[in-house]
């Protein structure tokens, strides 16, 4: 019995935390949005953020959403359709699919990848159809996309890939 609560209790705690992670996870180019608003089929949109960070929204115009939060995009809407379009307009935002993390080097198959909440080094590499005979499991590095001036020291397999990261394998020479 104590074990099934445990399991449920963890089970319940990983969706907690799914949420807290998709709420405190920054907007870029390239992740694809949908905007509900309720009682309000015209203003329910899906879309991708372009290259400029901005999204067109209906009676609102060009909004910023590069490195804001679904709720603060979802906050700015609010206030922005309130008063002049809606009395109390009830706005969602939700993240439809994240912009993809890219991976090269010495592995099979490199290239862009979609990204998944949770994703390690180890899984991205197996994405990327694993590694060549001549990879290097010492010499791994990544440019983050929200520092992408700097590239990281060696990192570890079970490092947490960020979408938009660039993953490098390199070559050992052994």
């Amino acid at each position: 019995m104590m074990k099934y609560l445990l399991l449920i209790m963890s089970f319940f705690t990983s969706i907690a935390f799914s949420a807290t992670e998709v709420n405190s996870y920054n907007l870029g180019a390239g992740d694809e949005i949908k905007i509900l608003v309720y009682d309000e089929p015209d203003l329910t949109i899906e879309m991708t953020i372009n290259d400029n960070g901005k999204i067109n929204f209906p009676f609102i115009g060009l909004i910023s959403v590069t490195g804001k939060t679904a709720p603060q995009v979802q906050k700015i809407i609010h206030d922005g359709l309130q008063g002049d379009y809606l009395l109390n307009p009830s706005v969602q935002v939700d993240i439809v699919s994240y912009r993809p993390f890219y991976i090269h080097g010495e592995v099979k198959k490199p290239g862009a990848y979609p990204y998944k909440p949770g994703l390690n080094i180890d899984q991205a590499i197996a994405l990327a159809g694993g590694l060549t005979e001549r990879a290097s499991v010492s010499k791994i590095f990544i440019k983050q996309s929200h520092n992408a001036a700097k590239k990281s020291d060696n990192v570890k397999l079970t490092y947490s890939v960020s979408p938009g990261d660039i993953i490098t394998i390199e070559q050992s020479f052994f």
